[in-house]
């Protein structure tokens, strides 16, 4: 039982509202309407004047707003208004107890309120009303009919900290339950008057639980998405309002389990079936073949090719995962074609399949990925004949929602899905339906997956990642017989005439050369940087340096004297057979970097153009330093500026295609030949094989590369 507080003391700290004294001199002979009171709040809760009081912390406030009717104001009567509080209960001895107090005069229509003294009596009913006067009449008071007066009880006591406990993740543990498992968490505060818990996972998600009954406890369900240390802090309120202390509970979830069911595909040539890292062996099919190529940039070595016909398939015996509850598959897949819907693994049921990933060909409309679970199918992506893409689907139990991902990225809508529970066979390149096995893949499959728990965000990008691959780093340091080298060993780039590699030898200072007429310019980056002078000055290769057909990066680092910056002049650019598979250059009437892709390789194809606003040397005057990113798997191009890129510097670029021209530093082809060459510096060029990620993005620019991930 709480402790009592006395009664009242002969002071009252409350907020004086007003100080204008009112006068109804002008209005005395002529008929007044009394005021009124509304909109009556305890601790600003609204009055209650039922069975069931409000229950306030400290300190408890009574507010009122008072008006008055407009006639009296037309009549010249005053417009200050004072509140009269009144509040009533009944003492220990059963020995009813009443204070009243008056506000200070204020402007009609405004709120009055006074604040309780904190030695009112706790764990007591106590009642409460208020009524108006505007100097020449009182309003009733809002307790008289048809009003009720209002009850409170004052809570001058907050409510014990909550104790939290989980079996799945006991406090101070090692290394139990697991990334993607999920646990329950019950908080509960000794309080009996607790209605409310608070509660925030440090760096993860926080939100409220009300237990079912007032003082009891509440369980929340949480998935841990890392491993290691781990804090959720967690407050309890009760119906007064008040806060508890913060309790804090750490736990430490164990890593991330490996897939319950696992292949490969990478078995030998001749194989008639595939080995299971995790789960149990798959049968092949006479369709299917084995040592196929793998994606570039993944620990693959191979997969299996699946022909498309009714041979083309594996299966197990038993299913690979318990679809009844929270689970996950997903494959790396490339589809031989994409005009005819085809399935990439399912699971049988007795009547067809409980899930599927699949690629979804409709007559009249564009191919899509597709996960599907019972009666539910959630799609998105495009599917590209010849192309690689990881899939994976997602069914989380907990939230009744199953998702697609493709690339490392949630497509289309996550579906609202009941779980399916089978025991039938596991099947890879066919589905079941009504007549049979249908729907039989064509193309290459590896590395097929399946999880008895939630796949994490960091695990899905992780799962889809293909691993940039250098392809060449020119530092322009150094220049030996008319080339300058790439700096493992790669093909040199040509310097064409007007082009020259600036080094650090080359400065001199006018206190030490008299021949010197300038101070010193130091290399963009590095012990030197490639000069070009406008006119003809260029640097090439003698082949493509990067495939534009499939994902790409290129970096540099480029500078334009201002004074220079007169027309466009081209950075990079690699050709075609009629145009430019990419141009990045200078464009001065935009005061922008610009990057040109058009989609075809035909003269006056339509063009992605996408810019980045800089001035031409720079925001320091020491260059840019500039990438382009082409991701094939979200048919997106990126244009970079000093590692960072925006909305405008972003375009769709779906099936890009396969250049055949040299790589060109300093000019690009025009109608009448080569154009657009470049007065200024180039620095640092690396080109990879892939997308690389933001983060990578930034680390480019220097004379060492990137480490990839």
């Amino acid at each position: 039982m709480r402790k009592r507080r006395g009664l009242l003391g002969s002071c009252l700290a409350a907020l004086v509202v007003g100080a204008v004294t009112p006068s109804a001199a002008s209005a005395a002979e002529q008929s007044n309407l009394p005021p009124a009171v509304q909109d009556l709040q305890t601790a600003f809760k609204d009055c209650a004047s039922g069975d069931e009081p409000a229950y306030v912390g400290s300190p408890p406030a009574l507010q009122a707003r008072l008006t008055d009717p407009v006639e009296d104001d037309r009549i010249g009567y005053p417009e200050q208004l004072t509140a009269e509080f009144e509040i009533w209960w009944s003492d220990p001895d059963g020995i009813e107890q009443r204070r009243t107090w008056t506000t200070s005069p204020y402007p009609v229509g405004l709120v009055h309120r006074i604040t309780l003294p904190p030695d009112i009596p706790s764990d007591t009913v106590l009642s409460w009303h208020v009524r108006a006067n505007d100097g020449v009449a009182y309003s009733p008071w809002s307790s008289e009919a048809p009003g009720a007066a209002c009850r409170f009880v004052y809570d001058d006591a907050s409510p014990a900290a909550p104790v939290v406990s989980s079996p799945e993740y006991p406090a101070d543990t090692w290394w139990t339950g697991g990334v993607g498992i999920y646990g329950s968490f019950t908080m509960d505060s000794p309080s009996a008057d607790v209605v409310e818990y608070r509660y925030t996972f440090l760096g993860g998600p926080s939100g409220t639980a009300r237990p079912a009954e007032m003082g009891g406890p509440a369980t929340i369900r949480y998935v841990p998405l890392s491993r290691g240390s781990q804090i959720l802090s967690v407050q309890a309120l009760d119906r007064a309002g008040r806060v508890s202390g913060r309790t804090d509970y750490s736990f430490y979830p164990n890593a991330a389990s490996a897939p319950v069911s696992r292949w490969k595909l990478d078995d030998e040539a001749g194989s008639a079936t595939a080995a299971a890292e995790a789960g149990e062996a798959a049968r092949a099919g006479r369709g299917v073949t084995f040592a196929g190529p793998a994606p570039s940039g993944t620990p693959l070595t191979s997969t299996a090719t699946l022909d498309g016909s009714r041979h083309g398939f594996l299966t197990t015996g038993s299913p690979a995962v318990d679809s009844g509850r929270t689970f996950a598959v997903g494959a790396w897949v490339r589809p031989a074609r994409d005009d005819r819907s085809m399935t990439v693994l399912s699971q049988d049921t007795t009547s067809g399949a409980a899930y599927a990933l699949a690629l979804e060909a409709p007559r009249k409309a564009s191919a899509s990925w597709s996960f599907t679970l019972g009666g539910a199918k959630a799609t998105g992506g495009t599917p590209e004949a010849g192309e690689w893409a990881y899939l994976l689907g997602v069914y989380d139990t907990e939230t009744g929602y199953a998702q697609l991902f493709v690339d490392g990225r949630e497509v289309g809508t996550k579906t609202e899905a009941a779980p399916v529970r089978a025991d039938g066979a596991f099947q890879i390149g066919r589905t079941l339906g009504p007549n049979g096995y249908r729907r039989h893949w064509h193309g290459d499959v590896g590395d097929v997956r399946a999880y008895d728990r939630l796949v994490v965000p960091s695990e899905v990008t992780d799962l889809a990642h293909r691993k940039p691959r250098l392809l060449g780093h020119w530092s322009f340091s150094t220049a030996d017989d008319g080339t300058t080298p790439e700096n493992a060993g790669g093909a040199p780039l040509r310097l064409g005439t007007g082009a020259s590699v600036y080094r650090v030898s080359d400065m001199c200072t006018p206190d030490v050369d008299p021949d010197c007429t300038t101070w010193p310019r130091y290399p963009l980056v590095g012990d030197g940087h490639l000069e070009l002078d406008g006119e003809s000055g260029h640097a090439a290769l003698d082949t493509p340096v990067v495939d534009t057909g499939d994902s790409f990066t290129l970096g540099v680092v480029a500078r334009i004297e201002q004074n220079d910056a007169t027309r466009p002049m081209t950075v990079l650019s690699q050709a075609g057979e009629h145009t430019e598979a990419f141009k990045l250059r200078y464009d001065p009437a935009l005061y922008a970097w610009q990057l040109i892709m058009p989609e075809r390789d035909e003269a006056g194809a339509p063009e992605k153009v996408v810019s980045q606003l800089t001035m031409p040397d720079g925001a320091n005057g020491y260059g840019t330093q500039l990438a382009i990113v082409y991701d094939d798997a979200t048919d997106t191009v990126r244009l970079f500026a000093d590692g960072y890129t925006e909305a405008d510097a972003t375009a769709h670029l779906q099936d890009g295609w396969t250049s055949t021209g040299p790589l060109q530093v300093g000019r690009a082809r025009t109608a009448d030949g080569w154009g657009e060459h470049l007065k200024g510096q180039v620095d640092e060029l690396q080109a990879y094989a892939g997308a690389l990620t933001d983060e990578d993005v930034r680390q480019l620019g220097w004379d060492t590369d990137p480490c990839l991930c």
